[in-house]
């Protein structure tokens, strides 16, 4: 495995909202305690993300754990904040799982539904987070050399990251793809210890801008022109997935590196 750093952190209070760029974060058992910690749902209780509403990608979300505050910011840099208060339990359906939940008080959901032109509450779950593989794929992980590759296939100079939504991207593998390599195997990522545990299928997301929500890349072409077929844990992959075995801080620059090496130079 070539030398490999963290090259970028990105995480969202309120999953299917702007991925925002972090220098530094703690992961946990869960992963990152603010990330994804809250889901949109609809008028019949089924979550609601990018898929079908492109347009969410436009708002960025800021969440203060300590204080339980969250601010919802718009386009127009209209904001609205305030502190995080729990309302009726209600039962939503997180894909086609059933999941406890919790109402938000305040004006964060009629402000997203104002801009959104349809009825959407935002809801804090009971017992799972927003993250949609739960605690057994908390982190997220892509390589740069990935993103070069796709990037080399649709003739374009780059492809931004936050397309892909990934807690980490990892910069200095040598080759595309190498994390795919890393399923079944524990990896130190900068203080904290993860297991590998499958390839990232994909879906109609990552067809879309991070900050308009636009259908602007066909990616599931791309990945199909090369990456079908493959014997990966999903279909189409283009990263993968862990949990956290041991806790840690994770920051900008940091080495990722197989377990053993850590203990080897101990």
């Amino acid at each position: 495995m070539a030398a490999a750093t963290v090259q970028a952190l990105g995480t969202t209070p309120v999953k299917g909202l702007r991925l925002v760029a972090r220098e530094q974060l703690q992961l946990g058992p869960a992963g990152v305690e603010e990330d994804r910690r809250f889901y949109l749902v609809d008028e019949r209780g089924r979550m609601v993300n990018g898929k079908q509403l492109g347009v969410l990608n436009e708002i960025v979300a800021a969440y203060d754990h300590d204080e339980r505050t969250l601010a919802l910011t718009f386009p127009d840099a209209s904001t609205v904040a305030g502190a995080v208060e729990l309302g009726a339990q209600v039962m939503t359906r997180f894909y086609s799982r059933p999941a406890q939940a919790h109402e938000l008080r305040g004006a964060f959901s009629a402000a997203l539904s104002d801009h959104l032109g349809r009825p959407l509450r935002i809801v804090e779950g009971i017992d799972r987070s927003g993250i949609d593989r739960g605690r057994g794929g908390a982190v997220s992980l892509v390589s740069q050399a990935s993103l070069a590759a796709l990037a080399r296939l649709a003739g374009a100079d780059e492809v931004d990251a936050r397309r892909f939504r990934m807690l980490v991207v990892v910069d200095g593998l040598a080759e595309p793809h190498e994390e795919d390599t890393w399923v079944g195997e524990q990896l130190c990522v900068g203080e904290a210890v993860v297991r590998v545990r499958g390839h990232v299928g994909r879906c109609n997301i990552t067809h879309r801008h991070p900050e308009t929500g636009d259908a602007d890349l066909q990616t599931l072409d791309l990945l199909r022109q090369y990456r079908a077929g493959l014997d990966t844990t999903e279909p189409l992959a283009f990263g993968v997935y862990g949990e956290v075995l041991e806790p840690g801080h994770v920051a900008l620059g940091d080495p990722v590196t197989p377990r053993e090496t850590r203990a080897d130079r101990r």
